[in-house]
């Protein structure tokens, strides 16, 4: 029963994760847009989410050792650098920074946007749910 569960959630749980992460490397983008020679980054998210939906996200996860029979075991998960893909800008600048704020700033609200539209979703989703298991 939670296996079908987990799989009728793992999408939208999926895409959540990828759009927060998403959204830091926007921000880490932002933070550095004065900062001579940084170059943007980013990754592409469709190709990320069918990775992480076929095969877990397993691969990415380092484990954590406990000290206590009792205290559970957790996992930190981290995205990988190879992942992120540098950004072309398309007006160069003379400092060596490749952050185009405007091109930023759409992303970072499109990416934000997109993340509460999939908490909406999955809201509903887990509200159909509920009230399957009421009846």
């Amino acid at each position: 029963m939670i296996d079908k569960l987990d799989a009728a959630l793992r999408f939208n749980r999926e895409a959540l994760n990828l759009r927060a992460e998403r959204q830091e490397v926007l921000a880490a983008n932002i933070a550095h847009a004065d900062t001579p020679n940084y170059k943007a980054r980013d990754f592409d998210f469709s190709s990320r989410l069918s990775q992480a939906v076929e095969q877990g996200r397993q691969a990415q996860s380092f484990a954590m050792s406990t000290t206590s029979s009792r205290h559970l075991a957790g996992e930190a998960k981290s995205m990988p650098d190879q992942d992120l893909l540098y950004r072309v800008p398309t007006q160069s600048s003379i400092d060596g920074n490749t952050v185009e704020m405007d091109v930023e700033r759409i992303n970072f609200a499109d990416n934000a946007l997109r993340y509460e539209s999939n908490l909406t979703v999955l809201s509903a989703k887990i509200k159909t749910m509920l009230a399957a298991v009421q009846q």
